[in-house]
This record gives structure tokens, C-alpha cells and sequence, in this order.
């Protein structure tokens, strides 16, 4: 039985059980999931602000799991807040939903959007975009400009929503895939599909849940991670002001030659020289 831990990256429980539902019935059925969500940080993310703030208990939570030999690491968020330092931290797989889903949107499909909740979702995820080499695939990003924590009160508002900005996107903007753009939309996708078939667009609509979910199983299954050459191990020092973070287990320091390996979580701030 191989295990995936997937991190909720905000401190808002009540969806929890949802996300684990979702994604255990996705699961093949050799894989355990188990999701956990954050001790410290925001309720939601919504902001750059947002995203800092959730990265250093998100990256507790990824060593965590890499120490109780868990296979891979699903972060379960639109933004991938701290995918390159969680890669740093462990050599066991670390999946981002965007990076997994644009990267799946673009085998599948020429060009696509993303319809994602927030106006100001925009300039991130044309970032994104641009950070994975996939800014000429995405024709458009459409929000439902919905808050975060009221897309739980009303599903049939939100599935409603998510059908008429998708169509949109597919006949105006000329996306030939959606791309959902806030994992809280999981266990829509199918729903999405068949109301944009109605309408006449049939094209896929992928869950960036789901995506992330299939690309993990696909390396624990290959034996495939990420690159030490491009996400090698932080230098040793001393971080002040945090609590030091202690080596990995030896699941999640393969290549790294043994012995004890003091790792620390870098802040941007000036201090002494």
C-alpha cells in the first residue's frame, strides 16, 4: 500500500472532510490518502499576503509526512504556495494543483482557461503560467467572483457559475480545455463537463485536485521525483528566529549519502552579517 498526504494549505477545517472523500474515491485503490490541513496561517488564500504566510507550516507539514514514510505530497492549492521550497526539503514526489493541471490541460488541449474565483486571481495565475513555460496555452483566466469561504454555502450557485463563465471562456475566449481555478471546486468537474456538452462545448474540464492526484500516483508507481540538480537540499545554518528544522527520514534523503542534515527554512530579511 503506497501512501499520498495531501496538505490543505489554510487553517478553515470544515471542507476537510470533503477533499478526503474526493480524493480517497479518485484513488486507485492500492494508494491511502490522508489530508491534513494547517496548525498556523490564514483561513483561506486569497492574496500574495495569504500564500507567505501559509508557507512555513505548510513546509512542517511536508517534512512531517516525509519522515513518517509517506510516498508523495499533494499541495492542494491553486497558487502552490511553497512547491519549490517543499521540493528542496524532500526527495519524495511534491505535486502542485496548478503545475499539475496547466501542464495536463496543455497535452490535452491546444489552448485553455482558467476560470478561477477572484478578479485578482488573474495576475497569478498568468504568472504561473509563465513559471511552467505555458503562457501561450492559456487564452484566458474568468472568475466567478465569489469569495472564498461562501463557495461552501450555496453549491448550486456555484456549479451555475462555474457553467456560464466556462462557456465563456470556450466561446469567446476560444479555450478548447477548462481549467478549474480553486481546488474548493472539487468534485465539480464532471458536472461542469456535462452542462458545457448542453451547451455544445464539449471539452475536458479538469479538477486541479484530481490532476495532482493522477500525476503523483503516476511517479509513485515509476519511482520518478523531482530533481535534486534543480531543488537540491537548503545550505546548513542557522535560521533566527525559527525553530531549526531536523534532517529528513532516509525515505526522503535518497542520494543525499546518510548522516545528519540540519535543514532551514531561509526568511528574506536582513539581519547580521
Amino acid at each position: 500500500m503506497k501512501r499520498i498526504r495531501v496538505i490543505v494549505p489554510v487553517t478553515t477545517k470544515s471542507s476537510l472532510g470533503l477533499t478526503e472523500q474526493t480524493y480517497v474515491a479518485a484513488a486507485r485503490p492500492d494508494i491511502e490518502i490522508s489530508v491534513v490541513g494547517l496548525d498556523r496561517g490564514p483561513a483561506s488564500l486569497e492574496s500574495d499576503y495569504e500564500d507567505a504566510l501559509a508557507v512555513p507550516d505548510l513546509l512542517n507539514k511536508v517534512q512531517a509526512g516525509a519522515r513518517e514514510g509517506v510516498d508523495a505530497v499533494i499541495i492542494d492549492c491553486m497558487a502552490d504556495p511553497g512547491l519549490g521550497p517543499a521540493r528542496e526539503l524532500a526527495s519524495i514526489p511534491v505535486l502542485g494543483a496548478a503545475q499539475a493541471s496547466m501542464h495536463l490541460a496543455a497535452i490535452l488541449a491546444h489552448r485553455f482557461s482558467v476560470v478561477t474565483i477572484l478578479e485578482r486571481d488573474t495576475p497569478l495565475i498568468e504568472r504561473l503560467a509563465h513559471l511552467y513555460h505555458l503562457k501561450d496555452k492559456l487564452v484566458s483566466t474568468r472568475p466567478i467572483n465569489v469569495p472564498v469561504l461562501e463557495l461552501d454555502k450555496d453549491r448550486d450557485r456555484l456549479l451555475k457559475s462555474l457553467i456560464n463563465q466556462s462557456a465563456k471562456a470556450v466561446l469567446e475566449d476560444g479555450a478548447h480545455a477548462v481549467v478549474f481555478g480553486y481546488t474548493g471546486m472539487i468534485g465539480l468537474a464532471r458536472s461542469v463537463q456535462e452542462g458545457l456538452a448542453q451547451r455544445g462545448c464539449e471539452v475536458p474540464v479538469i479538477d486541479p485536485s484530481l490532476a495532482a492526484l493522477k500525476w503523483a500516483e503516476c511517479l509513485v508507481e515509476t519511482g520518478l521525483t523531482h530533481s535534486k540538480r534543480t531543488y537540491p537540499y537548503p545550505p546548513e545554518k542557522q535560521i533566527l528566529g525559527y525553530e531549526q528544522v531536523g534532517s529528513p527520514s532516509p525515505e526522503g534523503s535518497r542520494g543525499k549519502g546518510g548522516g545528519s542534515v540540519r535543514l532551514g527554512i531561509v526568511i528574506p530579511v536582513v539581519g547580521e552579517k
